[in-house]
């Protein structure tokens, strides 16, 4: 099972010295608002995936005044028992492992976490790009495959890009490329949500909503089809594309739609069906990890009460509990200690966090 135990913090916001025993179970972190109970949640989503999930810009999580941030801790993950270590500077980001200094290709892929917070709302209500990080970044979480087809998919059309700008003669040659990867990652992104779909309909559901996740590619397409529709894509705005310098189309703009009993939620879902819908892709995302990997992912549920009733969020969280790691922070002391009997409490208090 992939867990975090020994976790340390340095400087993260308001957390100066942390250093925490973590349990394998349910961990809840409890206390007022701003007292860096959410910061404790995006230390292990640091460790995890080395970025934040509150911001893209890494030097807000600086403490003020200091000039670096430090999560490090001692995690089980599929390849064994490994000391993990983030720094964050004003030069950017370090990673080690076990000591060792390594580039992030290196690094990443040791435990995975997928995130519940109101932060991530603007996967829902957001623009078209939210959703498509969101579903591309979870599915290279789980494949190292896509994980690379992504990136190579990426670099294709920026190469592609220069050659339009420049008019270049191979231009051909990057229009291969750029048809080759995007019809196998539309068709990587399509068989991806399709798991998800098969997750959500077996997952939570309040009112017995139907959730689902659409991508661009039919499911059933097949590489070839997907390969001929995109470059008729292509071939139609050629002319546009040499005037703007840049590739209009491809699953770089396309779009993925999150739907409640199968209405776009970007347009017609309310405040608490788009929380339910945010709750329910956190969850159909670590079960899919797991179906795949045979190994949980760690939840982290931001504020998880504020949201469900509480019963409903003490369900959820012994759920998760069951099936590995999770972490979960609320502001109300009397709830924490409701389902203390599933896991371990801390108080925070002023960056300060005490075992409860």
């Amino acid at each position: 099972m992939a867990w975090v135990e020994k976790l340390r913090i340095e400087d993260l916001r308001v957390l100066r010295r942390v250093e925490i025993e973590l349990g394998p179970g349910l961990n809840v972190f409890f206390g007022s608002n701003a007292q860096g109970k959410t910061s404790v949640l995006e230390a292990i989503a640091l460790l995890a995936r080395g970025r934040s999930f509150r911001t893209d810009d890494l030097a807000t999580l600086i403490r003020h005044g200091m000039t670096r941030t430090l999560a490090s801790a001692e995690a089980e993950g599929g390849p064994g028992r490994a000391i993990l270590a983030v720094e964050l500077t004003s030069d950017g980001r370090r990673f080690a492992r076990d000591g060792r200094v390594v580039p992030f290709r290196e690094y990443n892929g040791h435990i995975e976490a997928a995130v519940y917070g109101t932060e991530r709302l603007k996967v829902i209500h957001g623009g078209m790009r939210e959703r498509r990080l969101w579903i591309d970044r979870s599915a290279s979480a789980l494949s190292a495959t896509y994980r690379k087809l992504a990136a190579s998919y990426e670099k294709a059309v920026q190469q592609r890009n220069a050659s339009l700008q420049q008019r270049s003669r191979d231009l051909s040659a990057w229009d291969e490329a750029v048809l080759d990867f995007g019809a196998d990652l539309r068709l990587a992104r399509s068989e991806y949500a399709e798991k998800l779909n098969r997750a959500l309909e077996t997952g939570y559901r309040p009112n017995a909503e139907l959730y689902a996740v659409a991508s661009a590619s039919a499911p059933g397409s097949d590489k070839e089809s997907l390969k001929r529709a995109f470059r008729l894509e292509l071939t139609r705005s050629r002319g546009a594309e040499l005037q703007a310098g840049r590739t209009l189309s491809g699953p770089h703009r396309d779009a993925v739609v999150l739907t409640i009993d199968g209405e776009d939620a970007a347009r017609f879902a309310s405040a608490g069906q788009s929380r339910s819908l945010l709750l329910a892709l956190t969850l159909a995302t670590l079960a899919v990890h797991e179906a795949e990997t045979h190994e949980p992912a760690i939840a982290l549920l931001d504020d998880l009460d504020s949201e469900l009733d509480e019963s409903r969020a003490a369900g959820v969280c012994e759920a998760v509990a069951r099936r590995g790691q999770a972490l979960v922070t609320t502001a109300h002391p009397a709830w924490a200690r409701s389902v203390a009997g599933c896991g371990r409490l801390f108080s925070v208090e002023d960056g300060n966090i005490e075992a409860a």
